[in-house]
Formats: C-alpha cells, structure tokens, sequence
C-alpha cells in the first residue's frame, strides 16, 4: 500500500512537471505522453480503490483516524468540543511564624501562627477540562471538571492570612494551636488543623454542569443547571483569560463560592454592545462563603437548597465604545461599563430578638434574614496613540448573616460553650471590596509592527486591592461582627508564547494588613510574596 501511494506521488510530479514544460510548446508527441500518464494514474487509483481496508498497516489505520487542530472527536451524534486549561504555580511567601490574632501584648488573645501559610510550594492550580456538545442547533450541554479544586491545603495568594476556600480570616484559619488549648473541632471544618490534613471541604470536582438553549428566540439564550451566577467582571471571566497570576480578593470571591444551581435568561443586541442576564438561583449557604461546624454552610455548589426561598440575579452591560484597537483611525477604543446584583432570604427561622450568643436555631443556626450583594465595573482601552493601555475597575458589597463558629471572639465572650473564643448566631453584618487596574500590552500598542518579536511578547500590568476580609466579634457586643481592610499592591508581567493559550505570568505582592483597633491590636504579618503561572489552554 505505501508503496502504491509512493508511485501515485512520483506520478503526479511527473505530470506536475509535464504539463508545466508543455504550457510553451506542447506538440502532439509531449500531449500523448500526458494523456498517457493520465490513464496510468487513473488505473493505480481504481487499484487503490479496490483494496481491501483490513490489507491496511497499522500506521496507515491511525493516519486515517487522525486528530489535529479544529479536528472534531467521533460521537454518538452530535458535535463534541473538548477544552482544557492546566495552570502550574509556584509561589513564595515572606516568612513570619506569627499570625494576624497572635498578638501577645493586646492582652486576651488566641494562639495564631503563620507556620503552616507561609511555605513556599509548587501547586496545580487548575486542571479544568471542559466538554460541550452541540447536540442539536438549538441544545448544547456542557460538563466541566476540576480535580484541582478538590485540595485544601493551599493558602490564599495575594493575602496568606485564609484558605484557598475562602478569602476571609475568620476562625477558619486559626492556626492547629488554637484546637489544642481550647479543645479538638472548637474550630469550623476548614480550620488550618484540619486543612493541613486535607479535610474540611465542599465536593468541588464538577465546577460546571448546564444546558444552553438557543436560536429560538431572537437575540436571547436561556441556561440551566450549574454554573456561575451572573455577578461582576473579573470573577466570571474565564481563569485563562486574567490579567494577574490570581484575581482579586472580589475576584476569588466569586470564582471560590460564585457556582450555584438555578436557571438564567440571556439577551444580548447590537453586536453584543447590550446584554443583560436575570436569574433564579438556590442560594444555599451565605454569601462570605463560611462553613460552620458540621453544619452544610460554605460554597453554593453541588448541595441541595437548605430552605424554600431562591436568590435572584441581575447583570447588565454596556459598550458605548468597541472599536477594533488595531484601527490607526480609531482614536476612541474600547468602554465597558456593568453593574449586577443578588439577593434572597437565607436562613429558615423567623425567631425576632434571638440572643446572639444563644444555641444553634436549626442546621445553619441563623435567623431567616435578607441577603443583598452589589457589583460594579468599568474597562477602557483607548485607542490612537496610546493603544495597548488598558484599565480595569470594580466594586462590591456584599450583606449576609455569617454561619456560627466561623467568626473569632478575641475576648471568648462571644459564645455559649465555657471555652469562647467563637462567635454563634451572628448579626447581619456588610462588607466592601474594589480594585483598580492599568496595563500595557505591546502587542496592541502602535509598537506592534516595529517591536522586536521577543518584546512584543510582553505585558506590564499594577494592580491595588482592597477587601474586608479580616473579621472579629465585637467587644461589647458579640453578636456584632467587626470587619477589617487589607490592601495589596501587585505588580506583574505576562509573556505570552501563544495568546492566552501558552503564556507565563508573574506577579509581586506587597500587603498591608489591618492593625485592629485600640481594644484589639493584630500582628502585622510579613506575608509578601511572588507567584509564578505556566499556563497552556486548549
């Protein structure tokens, strides 16, 4: 058979060659000799027809069923796509043995250390594969998994001071001590005693699981199963698409505790300048994402509802401004601005006036109480002479009741077991994070053309964050939560070898935690670090 295929080659160069000599002379003898080879080539192709498959090599079988870029997989029926991105890190953190409570001279404390947060480590972050089949015109399904979710031992980057579960340091991340001077499970499910051994996590492994339906009704799309609410910019964004190594303390937020089960409605006009999505989601759990002790508290995804009421969702964009950035003539660029919002009832109780401190109402141990959280966003890129700059900013504030035993009581008055040290039935409580953004890409700038294929590779970008992430009962009233700011400074630099499909990113931060306040002072913990990204997305 090669060897069949061997001569058909040989052939078509000898005609190739044949009639290119005969375009300037072709007499009658050089015209025989073409038509000549003509028929050879028609009789070795109906030799080759006539073959029998199972006569085939191995090789020739596997080139047969080859598989390439843009090449589909063989199915049932139907169209399958199938996606990926794998994100390798290693981070480093600035060494410091000492926690953010760990402060021995503001009298009571608890014992708090930054041992188990602040190794350096090499770790997967995602390992997504996705799979969407476009099963008819109108029906595509998609499944995504992620088995790196499923870890629990990584701490937060940019701020050390939390688990890769959540964002917040509640006394989910009291260091293993706590547990051993004031007795074994006082701290939640996430707690770092039980992070450290793995445990202490909600199934994460299937991230998305829904079915689009679509090309029914003009300029709208409808979806149902799990996913992302629809709230702010940078926490939807798709993970290999981000500007910075890890989002931002908003962006984590979302990305960590955003995925519920519900059903949303999409409409999108004017080539997508217009879109907007509504929404009813489950809502189970709470907003800051807390587990409490044994309880289901924590993340929205892969549980059932924990009472009848349901969240609704809203997201709204506009593009007032989205011309091609390559366009020399377009001087304006590129405007996005967006808000979205959540809310619902949470809880399943309507006792008025429960003493804050009291025993667990019911498996959330919270009054039923209204849930609210808001989000806004801009990007510009202008065009002109200044193309490749870029800016990003967004807000959000967020108002829930935390689950009990997730908050610390520096003072261990804030809860009924005689040991303290832990919050129970907490007050509704509201807090607020936002970031702003600026980057340059060379590759987009009015350097592209003239840069050197090395630089042209490069983006620069700085980022300031900021977050209530760090939560104490209050003082006078436990029931009370004080919520305090983090500010990080990031800069970073991506190289991309292939878009967003291969590139390698890298980024510094530098933190600021809070100092408390005169009754509760914290440590101020060295927890600056670097993080590096492999990325490759298919």
């Amino acid at each position: 058979m090669a060897g069949i295929k061997v001569t058909i080659g040989c052939l078509m160069a000898a005609l190739l060659i044949a009639v290119t000599s005969g375009v300037r002379a072709a007499d009658d003898k050089e015209k025989a000799e073409i038509e000549a080879l003509k028929k050879d080539i028609e009789d070795l192709r109906k030799r080759l027809s006539a073959t029998s498959a199972s006569t085939k090599s191995g090789v020739e079988r596997t080139l047969d069923n080859r598989y390439g870029p843009n090449a589909t997989a063989t199915t049932k029926t139907g169209k399958l796509t199938v996606g990926g991105l794998t994100q390798i890190w290693f981070y480093a953190f600035q060494k410091d043995n000492r926690g953010l409570f760990d402060k021995a001279d503001a009298g009571a404390s608890i014992p708090d250390t930054n041992e188990g947060q602040d190794n350096s480590s090499f770790r997967v972050r995602r390992a997504e594969i996705k799979f969407t089949m476009d099963i008819h015109e109108n029906v595509t399904g998609v499944v995504m998994i992620d088995p790196a979710r499923e870890a629990t031992s990584f701490p937060t980057v940019t701020d050390n001071q939390a688990t890769s579960n959540s964002i917040f340091k509640t006394l989910n991340q009291v260091a293993p001590e706590f547990d051993s001077n004031n007795g074994p499970g006082l701290g939640s499910t996430n707690s770092i005693s039980n992070i450290q051994t793995g445990a202490g996590a909600v199934p994460r492994l299937l991230q998305d699981a829904y079915i689009n339906y679509h090309g029914v009704i003009p300029h709208h799309d409808f979806q149902v199963g799990q996913f992302k609410a629809w709230m702010g910019e940078e926490g939807i964004r798709s993970s290999a698409q981000l500007d910075f190594a890890e989002r931002s303390f908003l962006g984590q937020h979302v990305d960590n505790i955003g995925r519920d089960l519900g059903i949303t409605v999409h409409g999108t006009w004017w080539e997508d300048r217009f879109q907007y999505w509504a929404g009813i989601f489950d809502g189970a759990g709470n907003y800051f994402g807390t587990v409490a002790l044994n309880s289901p508290g924590g993340q929205e995804q892969n549980r059932a509802d924990d009472n009848n009421d349901k969240d609704f969702n809203f997201r709204v964009l506009v593009r007032p401004l989205w011309n091609d950035l390559q366009d020399c003539a377009n001087w304006y660029g590129r405007l996005e601005i967006g808000a979205s919002g959540r809310g619902g009832r949470h809880g399943e109780n309507l006792l008025a006036g429960r003493d804050p401190i009291g025993a667990p109402i019911n498996g959330l141990d919270r009054e039923r109480t209204w849930a609210t959280w808001y989000d806004a966003w801009l990007y510009y890129a202008p065009g002109g002479p200044v193309r490749g700059l870029w800016l990003r900013g967004e807000a959000t504030w967020i108002k829930d009741r935390n689950a009990p035993n997730t908050v610390v009581d520096l003072d261990g008055n804030g809860a009924s077991s005689s040991s303290g040290f832990q919050q129970t039935n907490a007050k509704t409580m509201a807090v607020y994070g936002a970031y702003g953004a600026i980057g340059y890409k060379i590759s987009d700038s009015i350097w592209c053309d003239t840069a050197p294929g090395w630089l042209k590779a490069f983006e620069f970008a700085a980022r300031v964050d900021t977050f209530q992430n760090v939560w104490t009962a209050n003082a006078a009233d436990p029931g009370v939560t004080d919520a305090f700011r983090t500010i990080v400074y990031t800069g970073g630099v991506n190289y991309y070898i292939k878009g967003h499909d291969a590139k390698i990113q890298a980024m510094v931060n530098s933190v600021e935690n809070p100092e408390g306040t005169a009754t509760h002072h914290f440590h101020d913990v060295k927890n600056d670090s670097f993080v590096m990204n492999f990325q490759v997305a298919f």
